[in-house]
């Protein structure tokens, strides 16, 4: 009978230490595997414009923190352009410098600026979106830089 019941303590053991394990894996794993969101703070340079946070034009947009996006989301950053040049003017915009190089697979970056001509100290609302593709995968943090011309 002892026989049985050290058998039977054995196998108790053995199961509660593979219970064990497997939750403290299932830790350490969640813990190097952060999960799928990804952040990003960019930066925004101006050719023959301003670009500005607010429609008054007094604080210099430079950089736009896009904070944490879900995978298949979508995130919307409002600025305003000054045409500062000599004359009239359209815009064009953009990237550069992926970090990771391969962030521009699974990230897009678009505007709602229609092509209209901008005259001098003339301002426009601009807003980016920044998609994040569903299937993006082993990318948690990520930075471009932006850049927006005037010309004409």
């Amino acid at each position: 009978m002892k026989s049985k019941e050290f058998v039977v303590a054995g196998a108790t053991l053995t199961l509660v230490t593979y219970v064990l394990a497997l939750s403290l894996a299932g830790q350490v794993f969640s813990a190097v595997q952060p999960g799928r969101n990804v952040s990003n703070a960019g930066t925004v340079e101006a050719i023959g414009v301003g670009v500005y946070r607010d429609s008054g034009c007094t604080n210099i947009l430079s950089s736009i923190d896009w904070g944490v996006l879900e995978p298949g989301a979508s995130k919307n950053f409002t600025c305003y352009v000054r045409n500062e040049g000599s004359g009239v003017s359209t815009l064009s915009m953009y990237t550069s410098n992926w970090i990771p190089s391969n962030a521009s697979d699974y990230l897009t970056l678009s505007w709602d600026y229609g092509g209209q001509s901008i005259g001098v100290n003339y301002v426009v609302q601009v807003t980016f979106t920044l998609s994040v593709d569903a299937s993006i995968e082993g990318i948690t943090i990520f930075s471009f830089d932006i850049t927006i011309v005037g010309s004409g």
